[in-house]
């Protein structure tokens, strides 16, 4: 088996300030803000609880996010960090939530991405790893 990989639109030094400015616009639920650390043609494959998902393009990864994490009734931050593992950023982010959509009670998502940035800065393609939303146990 042969795997190839498209590096051109990968910058050979990440560049972690778009990662930063990623995380905030997380952290304030700000997902337009989240599009614009994105390159306009970035990558996202996700490792999901249900399987292996990609979406390509600033704007659907911004939507994603969205949707995973809009629509709360509370959202909190709980931890997030930005470090560099081989010359691609890493990225983790750990969630506590309450959402209707989920049911009743918090929830708890982690988040581990490793990402390019694109020569500009912009984050150009990102593998990410997802525990799914993991309810709480007596945190009503």
């Amino acid at each position: 088996m042969t795997i190839t990989r498209d590096d051109a639109a990968a910058s050979a030094v990440p560049q972690p300030e778009r990662a930063g400015a990623f995380l905030d616009s997380l952290a304030t639920q700000d997902f337009a803000r989240l599009g614009g650390a994105l390159a306009a043609d970035a990558r996202l494959r996700a490792l999901l609880p249900s399987g292996l998902r990609e979406w390509t393009g600033a704007g659907h990864i911004a939507d994603r996010f969205a949707r995973w994490f809009g629509e709360t009734q509370e959202f909190q931050l709980v931890e997030a960090a930005v470090g560099e593992v081989g010359g691609r950023l890493h990225l983790h982010w750990r969630l506590r939530l309450r959402a209707e959509r989920l049911g009743p009670g918090w929830f708890t998502v982690e988040q581990h991405a490793y990402a390019d940035t694109a020569d500009d800065g912009r984050i150009a393609r990102v593998d990410l790893l997802c525990t799914g939303y993991r309810p709480e146990a007596g945190h009503d």
